[in-house]
């Protein structure tokens, strides 16, 4: 399995939640539709651009190794080790969210506090544990190094963001 579009589309949709992030609590106005879908769209670009950080680093580890087809089976390990933890957070992220959209306002209030919450908070740690599981899937050090890359690029997406538009009150 190539875990490349999956780890992709986990790390844009994570980028565009990340600029919603940056917006959100920002804008006392009502209808900020327009603005939501703005700043994540902005959180999309900005992690479109620092998620090239990952591919240049699986490019040059590619480049430099003596077998690429070897260092390619590595680095596709290394990715499914990766993708792991990070699919069962975004899996868990779903469910909150959808209990969020489908319960009623005080349910759906809770699910919010317990679930999306927590989860916000300890995204930093799925992503240490996402590179510890790139080296422990049989990955290597190379594996280690793609995936603190791209954990780092799309850590540093709600930052960006928020310190480059949203770093004032609106």
């Amino acid at each position: 399995m190539n875990p490349v579009l999956p780890l992709l589309a986990l790390g844009l949709l994570d980028a565009a939640f990340s600029g919603f992030r940056a917006y959100a609590g920002r804008d006392a106005r009502i209808r900020k539709h327009r603005a939501v879908v703005r700043a994540a769209l902005r959180g999309l670009a900005v992690g479109a651009v620092l998620l090239l950080a990952p591919a240049l680093t699986a490019g040059a580890v590619l480049l430099a190794a003596d077998d690429p087809d070897r260092a390619y089976g590595v680095l596709a390990d290394g990715g499914v080790g990766f993708l792991v933890p990070l699919g069962l957070y975004a899996l868990a992220v779903a469910v909150s969210l959808l209990a969020y959209f489908a319960l009623p306002f005080r349910a759906s209030t809770l699910a919010m506090v317990v679930g999306l919450g927590p989860l916000t908070l300890a995204r930093p740690l799925f992503v240490a544990v996402a590179c510890a599981g790139a080296l422990v899937a049989g990955g290597g050090w190379t594996s280690l190094l793609v995936g603190a890359v791209a954990g780092a690029a799309v850590l540093c997406v709600e930052p960006f963001v928020h310190r480059r538009w949203y770093a004032m009150p609106l």
